[in-house]
């Protein structure tokens, strides 16, 4: 029976797949922490989980007709399109497999064969989604929460989709700016001007650039990382913990997500002139550490580097690294990287 879109709030009445999020009663295909996804269908991402429950043929599938996410983002859109059209998917399922993991990591590869179409979708899909409707986690501008704000564009680009996997270079004018951009700023980041150093024993990646660039580009070599020391001209630096570290990633064991607001306070001691470090809490989906003047809305902090101001820091950048760096060793002393840590042990680990 083929499958059709359930708005979540229906989910109550009628039992769906849930892609990408969570409710009791239904079969689950989530990278969310400690979602009851069958291990058989683990991957990396949510979508990936979907499309191997097509290949698989999973026999739970046959107990629905309905399938939903709580949320619109890249990851659950191709989850939920690709039970709509599981033919379909299972074609172009190693571009989709990319489109999920560029629009949820940002970990792009040019090397790969399938990632080149993969990113003009991707791009499409932000372009059309900022144009048509509120920005990535721009739901709290608005008065209704995102569970609902999220249907309309569920409607649209369920629908929309198709055409642009089938014949994406017919939408060329909606993705070209985004995906010269990103290119941009890829070949920024893989130039002999651009150091990269990094330390494997605490996941950490340091980026030495000129200046910001897109997210794709900046995160395109953190494959295998969680923590992105990022430092640009004129010493501005920026510290993130992917959202790797938010979800059960599948293929690697990681290191359990730190708490950042003790290393702001430590580098705000640092800094001369009054100035003040910020970090955003362990459960944030991507906590960022920055030079903070003004607060920024989750949207400007999900939004690229080059969409918001960096300031410069009066720390010397060796020390600046090396005080992440001293960090990082001391929080991590004695922990060994492992999967599926629950969120009672990050919080745990956290707080000691």
């Amino acid at each position: 029976m083929p499958f059709s879109y359930l708005p979540f709030p229906e989910v109550k009445n009628h039992p769906a797949v849930i892609v990408d999020s969570f409710h009791s009663n239904s079969l689950v295909l989530s990278h969310w922490r400690e979602a009851p996804t069958p291990m058989s269908l683990r991957e990396d991402t949510s979508a990936g989980m979907v499309l191997q429950a097509l290949k698989q043929n999973w026999p739970d599938l046959q107990k629905y007709q309905y399938v939903t996410a709580n949320h619109f983002d890249i990851d659950a859109l191709v989850g939920v399109w690709a039970l709509l059209y599981p033919e379909l998917a299972l074609q172009h399922e190693e571009t989709l497999r990319q489109v999920a993991v560029i629009g949820d990591f940002r970990e792009l590869d040019l090397s790969n064969p399938f990632v080149e179409k993969a990113l003009k979708l991707v791009c499409w899909l932000n372009a059309e989604e900022k144009a048509r409707f509120y920005p990535p986690f721009g739901a709290e501008d608005l008065e209704e929460n995102e569970v609902v704000a999220s249907i309309p564009k569920f409607h649209y680009f369920l629908e929309a989709f198709t055409q642009v996997l089938e014949n994406t270079e017919a939408y060329k004018q909606v993705w070209l700016p985004e995906y010269e951009q990103v290119l941009a700023g890829y070949q920024q980041i893989h130039s002999p001007a651009t150091h990269i150093t990094k330390r494997d024993d605490l996941g950490v990646i340091i980026i030495e650039t000129s200046a910001p660039v897109h997210y794709y580009a900046l995160f395109g070599p953190t494959a295998g990382y969680d923590i992105v020391i990022s430092c640009y001209d004129q010493n501005r630096f920026e510290l993130e913990c992917k959202y790797t570290t938010w979800v059960d990633l599948h293929s690697r064991p990681t290191l359990p997500r730190p708490d950042l607001k003790p290393l702001a306070a430590q580098l705000t001691q640092l800094e001369s002139g009054g100035q003040t470090w910020s970090a955003d809490g362990v459960t944030d989906t991507g906590p960022l550490l920055r030079l903070q003047k003004e607060k920024l809305t989750k949207a400007q902090r999900y939004s690229n580097p080059t969409d918001r101001p960096i300031y410069s820091s009066s720390i010397p950048m060796e020390l600046f690294v090396q005080t992440c760096l001293d960090y990082f060793e001391k929080v991590f002393a004695g922990i060994s990287p492992k999967k599926y840590w629950t969120w009672a042990e990050v919080k745990a680990f956290s707080k000691s």
